[in-house]
Parts: structure tokens; sequence; C-alpha cells
């Protein structure tokens, strides 16, 4: 039998999709009607920022304020020296604590986006795991902590397991993540009272492992909620686009970029996405992704909009999709594409198109650059660009040129 909850932060969950497991979902449900119920996220700094990927659970964490309960961005300064070898067939690379300092400060600024910090009951806490984790003793947290382990069922774990099976090396460093992700939760129990810890599916394994460690070492109630491993309905992994990560942070991805992602959406795809990565009603949701054929790209538009208002603002929304209107509907130019602004000193001699398409984020190398131009992907100011020897100099540049790589990328080269 499907149970129906009553809090609306579960309610939320399971309508809008964002639900994959729950630990005890009755249990959680009635702790959400009795009171504020802090739940936490964690996030290791492995980056300057987050990234589309990191969105869905961002979205969670939004609701559950807005539902009346309090979020924990946990930030994994002391974690990310280990790295979280979850589903990796690598070792991640270690980062000084300089860097994760920076990366941490970084994601604060989307994190500022989505939820409201403060000290109310109900306001937003970012939390580093270091305040307690540089601190160990390492006896005492093996004595303590580490006895409640079995290492025959941390090896019976899928992100363990799909590692050693194809005998990827696995060091004993990764393998005490495992355990120090458990520490966090209960350490935030003990700390905030913190009851919930939600993350993605591939995070199961570790938030059971917190659970437990809670039970055993203070007796403590809390639940875990994962939410769906997202890939797009052409199966790619969400958040990915053919050149890398679309970021969050507005320095490293432009408004207009980050836009243009969501407005590529694929038709299959728009009703769940406008669910799970915007406020728009349910009912409002579905009748835009029922469209079909030319209505599903106002649906799009619409679905980029309410993505990029929340992240970037009303007005980096709305000039996105002024851009857009004037760069494919009209064959212009609009004023925000992502822009590369020369000095007049670089032109002096004349730079090659080439360079140009590198430096405009459109090619990721010389090579890729004269690959598109041979194969009729490139184009400046939409006519086809055929020289890849072509040589651009300051009378060239007397007025912006806009550089396309096929019909959905452009930047614009203007001088300083």
């Amino acid at each position: 039998m499907t149970y129906h909850p009553k809090s609306d932060f579960l309610r939320v969950m399971i309508e809008r999709g964002y639900l994959a497991d729950c630990t005890d979902m009755q249990a959680l449900d009635d702790a959400m009607m009795a009171g504020v119920v802090p739940t936490y996220i964690g996030y290791d700094a492995t980056a300057k920022s987050l990234h589309i990927g990191h969105l869905l659970n961002i979205m969670m964490l939004r609701w559950l304020q807005k539902t009346g309960h309090k979020p924990i961005t946990l930030m994994g300064g002391g974690t990310t020296k280990v790295g979280d070898p979850s589903f990796r067939s690598d070792e991640r690379p270690l980062l000084t604590p300089e860097v994760i300092d920076e990366n941490i400060d970084g994601m604060q600024q989307v994190f500022a986006q989505y939820l409201t910090y403060g000290d109310g009951a109900t306001d937003a806490m970012m939390v580093n795991n270091a305040e307690w984790l540089d601190g160990l003793n390492y006896l005492d947290f093996l004595r303590d902590i580490g006895r409640h382990f079995s290492v025959n069922r941390m090896l019976s774990f899928e992100s363990v397991k799909s590692r050693l099976d194809r005998e990827q090396s696995l060091s004993f460093l990764e393998f005490n993540y495992m355990i120090l992700q458990a520490y966090d939760f209960l350490e935030l129990n003990r700390r905030y009272g913190c009851a919930l810890q939600m993350g993605g599916s591939d995070q199961w394994g570790n938030i059971v492992n917190g659970i437990d460690l809670t039970r055993r070492v203070i007796d403590g109630q809390v639940f875990g909620l994962t939410s769906p491993l997202l890939t797009t309905s052409d199966g790619r992994k969400m958040g990915k686009s053919a050149d890398g990560a679309i970021w969050l942070n507005g320095e490293m991805c432009s408004p207009y970029t980050f836009w243009q992602f969501w407005r590529n959406t694929t038709d299959a795809d728009t009703g769940r996405f406008l669910k799970l990565y915007t406020e728009l009603p349910v009912e409002e949701c579905e009748r835009l992704g029922a469209l079909g054929g030319a209505e599903i790209n106002e649906a799009k538009i619409i679905l980029a909009n309410e993505v990029t208002r929340l992240l970037h603002g009303v007005d980096a929304a709305e000039a996105a999709e002024a851009t857009a209107r004037e760069v494919f509907e009209k064959g212009g130019v609009g004023d925000d594409l992502p822009t590369l602004t020369l000095d007049p000193a670089e032109v002096t001699n004349g730079i090659s198109i080439v360079q140009l398409i590198v430096r405009a984020g459109l090619a990721k190398s010389g090579k890729d650059a004269k690959r598109l131009i041979s194969e009729n992907g490139a184009r400046l100011n939409d006519a086809p660009l055929e020289d890849a020897g072509l040589m651009i100099d300051a009378a060239a540049l007397a007025q912006p040129i806009k550089l396309s790589a096929g019909k959905k990328r452009h930047a614009l080269i203007r001088l300083a």
C-alpha cells in the first residue's frame, strides 16, 4: 500500500519526484508533524562552485525550509581531505586546506541564493565538519567509533564492491570515508539535534551507516532520505554538457549559458524538470510537459526562465531570454551573450580565428576548433566559417563579431 504522508515536506518530495528511498517514512512523517526537523546534506569542497548535478538536492533543502524545517549545509572541510570513493574509478586528488577554504567560500555564494541563513528556528545553518574531524584523536576514535563498524558489511556496499570487482585500488584512506561520514551524522545530532540526512541514492549505504552509529552510540532515532540519481532521457548524467559541468557560480558559467542549458532540455524531460527544478504548481508542470509541437519550446523557455531566476535573479533570466530571441529568431547579436574582450595590443598583428574560438569557450583546443570548422559547424556573424587559417585584425573588430559553434552556442568578440 502506498503511504500518503501528512507532512507538507514529504508530500512535496513524493508529488514532485524527489523521493527514491526513506528509512522509516511513517516515523519521519510523525516527527515532521510534531515540530521542526533539522536536516543536512553534505557537500565536499572539491571545486570552487557547485554544478547542476547538485541542484536537485539544493532544491530539496529549499522545499524543506519552505515547509517549516531547518536545513543544514554541511561543508566537508574535513572529509574533503580524504575523498569520497562512492562510484569512482579512481582516487580523488587531495587538496590543501587553503584550496578547500576557497572552495567553501565559492559554494556558499550559491547556497545563499536558495536558502535563508540566520539564527531563527527554520533558518539554514552552514557547518564545517573540520570542526570535529580535524581535532580527532586517532586511538580514541578507533576505540569509541571504529568498533561499531563491520568490515564485512562495509565491503558489501555497492560503492566499494564496484571498485573491488573491477580490481581497482581502494586505499585505506578512502575506506575510512564512510566511517567519517557516519560520524558527521552522529556529531550533527549531538550538537544541533539533526534528525535527517538527505543525499543522492548513491549515498544510501553511507546514510544508513550514520543512522546505525547514532543509534548505537547515543540511542538516538534519526532518518535517511535519498533522491534518484538523474539521467536525461537520452541517457546522459544530469548536469553534464558536451563541454563539461554546468557550474552554478556566475563567474564560472554565465547566466546566459546556464539559461541555454535548460532551454535545450529534451521534450521528454521538460515536465519532469519543471517539477524538480522550479516552484511552479505540479499541475502546471504536467500541463506544460504534455505540450506538443512548437508549444513545447515555450514550456522550455518557462523552465529556463524559472530555474535561472532562482539562481541569478529575474533580471538575468529576462536578459538571457531576450538575447536568445535576438540570436535565434532574428539572427542578431544579443547583449547577454558570453563575451571575450580583447586588448587592442593582442590584435596588432592579427589573431587567428582558431585561437578566438578556443578562448571564447566554443572549443576545448585548437584541434577541436579546426575540426569544428572542417565539419562546417563554425559560423562567423552567422555566415559559414570555412578558413581555419583566417586572421582577425583590429579593423575586423571595429564592431563586435559573433562566433557560433553549431546552432545553439554563441559568443561575442570585442575590443576593450
